[in-house]
């Protein structure tokens, strides 16, 4: 016969757009590369700012004014002052949960929706940077507060009493060693049991996997990142390092103890700042 029946499980053509979302990690690292990439280009640049954060930071022992906000004493400076926080978490805290989300995404692939594990992993990025957000929006508030009562020096925005920034530097370095932040860090460090225990289906589930990932991430990072306060909210050097140093307490098998490590070491720079003021 001239005429065959199609056979039974003949494969059909592979459309380039299902070609391509059989590559969830590939999309998820590139986007993620990008988001970072971004955020930190805009930190950098100080977007909103009278001067760009570079300036900023190589102006810091000058006698430089205060830096301020564009459009100064208007809601649209409480805006960019938060926008400058919380781009600055997401360049900071981004890579730091990388493991989280390729981990995610090859599960999602390998469920039943496994043609949106990239999307879902979306949602889950953005669940954990509303966490950060959050802290962003206090950091603001926080930020206004000390500006008004004249707490700040400098270009970027540093705490202009020693025995000030002793005592945050003290209290983070206590911090390192509660319970809380060993809870917090656990669990940021073991993103494999973290989805196990918490995942649920759909985008929603992927959203709140994100925001309860994130809570921890802040319980881990929060005073961490207040340490800005201390070194210069627009010194790139202290953003620079803080971002290493998430990734080293987060990453290495030692992160535990290089906690404790760092715990301790701000413990005595703080007693010595004190003590020199």
């Amino acid at each position: 016969m001239d005429n065959h029946p199609q056979m039974q499980g003949e494969q059909q053509p592979i459309s380039v757009i299902e070609r391509l979302l059989r590559h969830d990690r590939v999309i998820v690292a590139v986007a993620v590369t990008l988001l970072v990439a971004v955020a930190g280009a805009y930190t950098v640049l100080g977007v909103g700012m009278n001067m760009s954060a570079i300036d900023m930071t190589s102006m810091a022992n000058s006698m430089a004014k205060p830096m301020v906000m564009t459009a100064q004493g208007q809601p649209a400076n409480w805006v960019l002052l938060f926008l400058m926080w919380w781009i600055m978490m997401v360049a900071m805290m981004t890579p730091s949960a990388v493991p989280l989300l390729m981990l995610f995404t090859v599960v999602k692939r390998q469920g039943q929706d496994g043609h949106r594990a990239a999307g879902y992993t979306g949602f889950l990025l953005l669940g954990y940077l509303l966490a950060w957000a959050l802290f962003s929006a206090v950091a603001t508030i926080l930020q206004r507060g000390l500006q008004e009562v004249g707490v700040f020096s400098g270009p970027m925005m540093v705490i202009k009493s020693q025995t000030v920034a002793g005592v945050l530097m003290v209290l983070v370095g206590i911090y390192q060693f509660t319970a809380i932040k060993n809870a917090c860090l656990s669990r940021c460090r073991a993103p494999a049991q973290f989805i196990a225990q918490h995942h649920s289906p759909g985008s929603k589930g992927a959203l709140r996997l994100g925001m309860h990932h994130g809570a921890y991430c802040l319980g881990c990072c929060w005073a961490l990142m207040a340490l800005l306060f201390v070194g210069g909210v627009m010194n790139l050097y202290w953003i620079a390092g803080l971002t290493l140093y998430v990734l080293l307490e987060k990453g290495l098998p030692q992160g535990k103890y290089i906690a404790r490590l760092a715990g301790s070491g701000l413990i005595v720079a703080g007693v010595y700042l004190m003590g020199s003021a």
